[in-house]
């Protein structure tokens, strides 16, 4: 589980739906805020990803603190707020996936 191969797939799927979510929102609701957001975690995702690539030793920790505030905000707007599975408890799902991902590949590979 600790190959660098997993971990650009999980971000890079983590970016493109982070994107589709901004725009799904923009589109549906008009929603210029999750636009923004929605563009700005993918960037950070994609971000995340250029520097694992480039064997960088904050890659792997930006995708997890990423994961880790994604999944707080959308744990607590679901659990909190709205109680609508769609966006909010799937993002808050693939949130924790990609952070239990994240922190597979930090211990398999003893970082």
């Amino acid at each position: 589980m600790n190959s660098p191969l997993v971990v650009e797939i999980t971000l890079g799927l983590y970016a493109l739906l982070l994107a589709a979510g901004g725009l799904i929102g923009y589109f549906k609701a008009g929603s210029r805020a999750s636009l923004i957001a929605g563009t700005s975690s993918a960037v950070a995702a994609l971000l995340a990803l250029w520097l694992w690539s480039k064997n960088s030793p904050f890659g792997l920790p930006l995708g997890l603190v990423l994961s880790i505030v994604l999944f707080l905000l959308f744990a607590h707007r679901y659990a909190a707020k709205t109680r609508k599975f769609m966006p909010s408890g799937l993002l808050a799902v693939v949130s924790l996936i990609v952070l239990a991902m994240m922190l597979l590949v930090m211990v398999g590979t003893g970082s």
